[in-house]
């Protein structure tokens, strides 16, 4: 790695961290408790901290498979791949904060409502999607059937959010282009959410950029064995 690289490497992560804090900060300390349900409203803001970058990293899987499909170039499934594994890690976030916030909002842990079962449905397609890598060995075979299966589950993305719409839930509806209640009043709650939105997108982002490394380095390490073993089979 370049000194120009390190650099914006320890930019980027300081940023993350300083950002991080500032909305742990407002989330626990600064922001009000909510009137009605008192401080475990706050995980709210952790729960859709975390449901936003994995939406946003599972429509890359879609844009990233899509793309792959029509040049076959294997950077678009590397970055595809990794893109899903970041959804899958925020999207496990989701589905373990949520029961959390339900059980003394509603009394359950879980409910099988539009909602979270379509969210549910959603992460074992992803699942899914990271688990094939591990069970097929035909390269090709393996890309080809990855993207199918990451568009299947970018396409379900538009479902989720709009569930609450088209059907009648437990779940509240959207807070962020909701219907015409939705929203937050108080000013230092949209501070909260605004500051965990910005924390979890830039984890995400972090992660999915030293997730690429990997992958690259992952694969100029196979291509370097193969080299070796074309070699030691011509001497």
């Amino acid at each position: 790695m370049t000194a120009r690289k390190l650099l914006i490497h320890a930019i980027f992560l300081a940023l993350l961290i300083a950002v991080m804090e500032c909305a742990i900060l407002w989330a626990l300390v600064i922001a009000p408790a909510d009137r009605e349900q008192g401080d475990v409203q706050r995980i709210f803001y952790f729960h859709l901290g975390s449901i936003w970058p994995a939406f946003l990293a599972f429509f890359y899987v879609l844009y990233g498979s899509i793309a792959y499909l029509v040049t076959r170039k294997q950077i678009f499934d590397h970055r595809a791949f990794v893109a899903g594994q970041v959804g899958l890690a925020f999207g496990s976030l989701v589905l373990i904060t949520g029961p959390i916030w339900a059980k003394p909002t509603w009394g359950i842990w879980w409910t099988w409502d539009a909602r979270l079962t379509s969210m549910l449905v959603l992460w074992l397609i992803f699942l899914g999607y990271v688990m094939l890598r591990d069970y097929i060995d035909d390269a090709t075979k393996r890309e080809r059937l990855s993207a199918i299966l990451g568009i299947a589950g970018g396409v379900m993305v538009p479902f989720v959010y709009l569930s609450t719409r088209w059907f009648e839930t437990q779940h509240p509806s959207p807070v962020i282009m909701g219907d015409k209640e939705s929203g937050i009043k108080d000013p230092q709650m949209v501070n909260a959410l605004l500051l965990a939105l910005a924390a979890f997108s830039l984890l995400a982002i972090y992660f999915w950029r030293r997730g690429i490394e990997l992958v690259h380095s992952d694969a100029r390490l196979q291509a370097l064995r193969r080299r070796t073993l074309d070699l030691e089979e011509n001497v």
